[in-house]
């Protein structure tokens, strides 16, 4: 049976922080709330953890994960970055983006695109978001919470709870969340290409 934590969405309560993150380090996986939608998360290293989430969604192992950064540093400890990369990077971080970028080797391989060698990469403008990254000290390994044959995310956590409370460990109530998706942009071309246009706006970094 799930935890099931209020957490404020502005100043989130460094007990239920801490306690979430220790549920995560004991090989648990979450529900919680980013600057797009509601998420599902785990630990890097957690391969079980992997493959819980994907049954709750209902993919395999072509479908992608996420790793979600603090900052625009633990992006480049986890993907290869040039300096036109960085400058999109720093103008859309933390925002509603992911971003697709070739990995180095910090990332595990069953973590990677099988033919490309990438792996996408966000930093959410979430307070929750932050206060979990900062004290993980490392990316969390996220995918949205959509359930199988439904068009739209999970948005309130209370229908979360109803349906997943003995699929996940915890689940964090911040409120509601957006139900649109990050944008995703392709970086590892010559030019930036938009894979999928969501939550961030294209236009202040010029792709509109």
């Amino acid at each position: 049976m799930a935890q099931f934590f209020s957490i404020h969405p502005e100043n989130p309560q460094p007990r239920l922080i801490r306690e979430t993150v220790r549920i995560l380090r004991a090989g648990g996986i979450m529900a919680y709330p980013t600057d797009s939608c509601y998420a599902l998360g785990c630990m890097i290293g957690n391969k079980a953890g992997m493959e819980r989430i994907r049954a709750i969604r209902g993919v395999d192992d072509k479908h992608h994960f996420t790793l979600v950064c603090r900052d625009l540093s633990e992006i480049a400890h986890y993907a290869r970055v040039d300096n036109r990369q960085y400058r999109l990077l720093k103008a859309a971080t933390p925002g509603g983006y992911t971003f697709i970028l070739e990995a180095t080797r910090e990332v595990p391989r069953r973590l990677l695109h099988p033919k490309r060698n990438t792996i996408g990469l966000r930093v959410p403008d979430h307070p929750v978001v932050s206060a979990l990254l900062a004290e993980l000290g490392e990316p969390i390994l996220s995918m949205t919470l959509s359930l199988p044959d439904e068009d739209r995310p999970l948005n309130d956590a209370w229908e979360i709870r109803e349906r997943l409370e003995k699929q996940v460990d915890v689940i964090l109530d911040a409120g509601a969340c957006s139900l649109e998706p990050t944008t995703v942009i392709d970086l590892t071309g010559e030019t930036p290409e938009v894979i999928r246009r969501g939550r961030g706006d294209l236009r202040p970094l010029g792709l509109e």
